[in-house]
């Protein structure tokens, strides 16, 4: 179980959904207040941003591993300094947004990209943290996170399973008492070949904590796909219009959202438990299935036979199970056809 604010995750709680804002609001502050108010209309439980700044993530440089080269990158061509300085929210804008969040009745966090983060952080009161997959082997800020004491998601794109264990080991060894893990792959969008969803129950035996789903594909179907292998965290990217913003392309419009809150949650009703039998609701079905009937009139001291006797619905008779032995058997009295057979109505 994991607790943020009054919400509890886990598998026995419908999914927990995480509206990410990212760079969607385009530099508007106004985008990023209505990013607000529509995640909240569409059922989101939390929104998500993102703290940084160029100069703290990255570096300005004419260096070439300092740009984006590769052709079929969402972001190609850019330098990194460039990308961040344009996708960054800034930090006087949290406050407005987390207000927002607020009365909204959204729970409101951040992922910090630095100890300077944190510390920023701290000072406006988030309930928990996220640390980004690009970030997960940043021993310093999982620390300085972890020392807050407050509740932790970590994203594990990009990253081995030896390297996951000793990042989670990180962060409970420095203070770190509730640990949620979401699967995670890095790629904008990410393929449906690569996500490998079942990996998600694996990871809940290993790191014995609640595993969720950071989702960068297009649509819904991973998300739900994800509930159905265990997962009780969705976040999604989301945005006004994919059209816009430099991850437009791979977030949730409005009508999507909405539609993955609501799939996931049948996903999640629908996992049930393990049950063999009726349920409650069918059991006024149990009359419709098969039982012996008499098929023609038959007299008294007739045999029964496969043209007098059928196995057919309603299921007011003898079990088909019953069908072979009853074959050649003589019949007490006289039926007529449309008669449920009963034991009574057999000579033995």
């Amino acid at each position: 179980m994991f607790k943020v604010s009054k919400k509890i995750i886990s598998k026995k709680h419908r999914p927990f959904i995480i509206a990410e804002m990212s760079g969607n609001h385009n530099g508007s502050l106004k985008k990023a207040l209505k990013i607000v108010d529509l995640a909240a209309k569409a059922g989101a439980d939390a929104i998500k941003l993102q703290t940084y700044t160029p100069e703290t993530i990255t570096m300005k440089s004419s260096r070439k591993e300092f740009f984006i080269k590769d052709k079929k990158n969402l972001w190609k061509n850019n330098s990194l300094f460039d990308l961040y300085k344009k996708a960054q929210t800034p930090w006087e804008w949290h406050n407005q947004i987390f207000e927002r969040a607020k009365k909204n009745d959204l729970i409101f966090f951040s992922s910090p990209f630095d100890e300077s983060a944190v510390d920023f952080l701290e000072n406006l009161n988030v309930p928990m943290y996220k640390i980004a997959s690009f970030e997960n082997n940043h021993y310093p800020l999982l620390k300085r996170v972890a020392k807050t004491k407050k509740p932790v998601i970590m994203s594990t794109g990009l990253a081995s399973l030896k390297e996951l264990k000793r990042s989670v080991k990180y962060l409970r060894q420095n203070g770190c008492k509730q640990l949620a893990l979401l699967k995670c792959t890095s790629s904008y969008p990410a393929n449906p070949k690569d996500l490998n969803l079942t990996t998600i129950k694996k990871m809940k035996k290993i790191f014995k904590c609640e595993v969720g789903f950071s989702d960068h594909s297009l649509g819904i179907g991973a998300a739900i796909t994800a509930v159905n292998n265990g997962a009780t965290i969705i976040e999604k990217h989301f945005t006004l219009s994919k059209k816009k913003g430099v991850d437009g392309a791979f977030s949730s419009e409005f009508n999507e959202l909405k539609s993955l809150k609501k799939e996931t949650e049948v996903a999640w009703s629908a996992n049930g438990k393990i049950f063999f039998g009726p349920t409650k609701s069918e059991t006024k079905f149990l009359k419709f299935k098969r039982s012996i009937y008499i098929f023609k009139d038959i007299k008294k001291n007739e045999k029964f036979t496969k043209k007098n006797i059928k196995i057919i619905r309603p299921a007011f008779g003898l079990h088909p199970r019953y069908f072979d032995e009853i074959i050649g058997k003589i019949s007490c009295k006289k039926l007529y056809a449309g008669t449920p057979l009963k034991k009574k109505y057999i000579k033995y």
